[in-house]
């Protein structure tokens, strides 16, 4: 392992102390002990989690805010499809710092407005962009549209401060990724900064006051209108940016029905930590899942992970996850119920490096083996616990299938599923290699010898015999 695969993605994989509990039985060597209580029903919802868990694969939930059997249908298949790419690009790639360098260096607006007429990506690519998010395994794209610099990568009529207008490219690259996401499956979502640090009436890091707020909410939502009118139909709306309070003063909830008149099959979501908006259709936390204090509404959500540790294209950060951290995260966020964005920074010229396109091509071999285990799962019903955690398909009081992902080869916890052990029928994914049911203290247990442990995820299929 390189020093820079030491930068965990997942601090929050486990939902417990690592620290084997002394009361544990130490496995015979060669097997992980994997505990099973005796009596009961799997489906019964009597599990080691804390909590009652949610279906296990059920349709999602009326669409209490973005109205319509679309809209309804688009958040199930959003929580099934459970990974996208996230490609953060603009103007700021030229100075090689981030995303808010602006904002971090003090730029003056004079002074970044020159950035543009030197922006030339002449190796742009859509299709490779979109063939490396099929290649990783993403089933859906986000891009940036307008990031808090203010600048514009597509081409707007409501200012010149666009990739079309003020630089030499003089080439609208969201309408050519429009074009590759639709040839090659991929959903194409817009992600647009509410702050607009170049705009004279937006105010500070989006703060009230200063400058003509009424004028700015008007000038995003034309923007918004152009990007659900000018592209065809797309994934959705990834609003960023703006404290709690955002909601009312940037009419959050007039963009929502906006969008969904426009594009009724389009989501829209943000990643403020405040309540949810009406209209909004999922909720984005970044670099970690969401806590308790979020789970009040039952709106879908998701995790946005930097591959390295930037958000945008930054040439001095070389602290690059390894493949099989980004396989840990995958697997982890799965394994809460929520979905997770890989997010990664274009170069200057329109190209995504090789250290990012090999991360991401590892990750997507993996899939295209493990992934039945991931796409169309819901967390399952074991809490996320020291060793990994559990994905589940079917409903949640008949389950067709659980699966255990065993993250820490080396794990000696028990993995407590509840009752009626008798009936399950355990088996290596992928493999198909039966598993033997042993007696154990406290109940059933799964004999998983270690020399057919992976050293990144061990899957375990539990299936029911017969469910009563």
């Amino acid at each position: 392992m390189s020093a820079s695969d030491s930068h965990s993605p997942y601090p929050w994989r486990s939902g417990v102390p690592r620290g084997r509990s002394r009361s544990l039985r130490r496995p015979c060597a060669g097997m992980i002990v994997l505990v099973l209580a005796a009596a009961g029903s799997l489906a019964a919802g009597s599990l080691a989690r804390g909590q009652e868990p949610r279906s296990a694969g059920s349709p999602a939930p009326p669409p209490a805010r973005g109205e319509g059997e679309r809209n309804a249908e688009a958040r199930a298949w959003f929580q099934d499809a459970k990974l996208g790419l996230f490609v953060h690009w603009g103007v700021y790639s030229l100075l090689g710092k981030g995303e808010r360098v602006m904002e971090r260096d003090r730029l003056p607006v004079a002074e970044y407005s020159r950035l543009p007429a030197r922006f030339n990506p002449a190796r742009f690519d859509a299709e490779a962009w979109v063939k490396l998010a099929r290649g990783a395994g993403a089933r859906y794209l986000t891009v940036t549209a307008k990031g808090p610099d203010g600048f514009c990568l597509f081409d707007s009529k409501l200012t010149s401060f666009d990739v079309v207008d003020a630089t030499p490219f003089h080439a609208d690259p969201l309408r050519a990724l429009a074009d590759a996401c639709r040839r090659q499956g991929i959903r194409l979502f817009f992600h647009y900064s509410l702050l607009d640090w170049h705009h004279p009436d937006d105010s500070p890091k989006g703060r009230p006051g200063g400058g003509d707020r009424k004028r700015y909410v008007a000038y995003y939502q034309g923007q918004i209108r152009e990007l659900c009118t000018n592209y065809g139909e797309i994934g959705g709306i990834w609003l960023d940016g703006g404290p709690d309070s955002a909601g009312a003063y940037l009419d959050l909830a007039g963009t929502c029905r906006m969008v969904h008149e426009l594009q009724p099959g389009a989501l829209v979501g943000d990643n403020r930590r405040g309540g949810p908006i009406p209209g909004e259709d999922f909720r984005a936390f970044e670099q970690e899942p969401p806590g308790q204090s979020a789970a009040a509404d039952d709106l879908p959500r998701e995790i946005l992970l930097t591959v390295n540790d930037s958000r945008g294209y930054n040439a001095a950060d070389v602290h690059y996850k390894s493949p099989e951290a980004l396989i840990r995260a995958v697997v982890g966020a799965a394994g809460r119920g929520v979905n997770i964005q890989l997010s990664v920074g274009a170069q200057p010229d329109g190209t995504i490096g090789p250290e990012t396109n090999r991360r991401l091509l590892e990750l997507g071999k993996w899939l295209s083996t493990s992934g039945a285990a991931i796409y169309g799962t819901r967390r399952g019903p074991i809490a996320p616990r020291a060793w990994g955690v559990s994905t589940a398909k079917g409903s949640k009081d008949r389950p067709s299938e659980v699966f255990l992902h065993v993250l820490d080869p080396d794990a000696e916890s028990p993995i407590v599923l509840g009752e009626a052990a008798a009936s399950l029928s355990p088996f290596l994914f992928s493999k198909e290699v039966p598993l033997r049911l042993i007696k154990a203290p406290g109940g059933l247990a799964v004999d998983l010898p270690r020399d057919i442990r992976s050293p990144v995820d061990t899957i375990v299929a539990l299936r029911p015999q017969v469910l009563k």
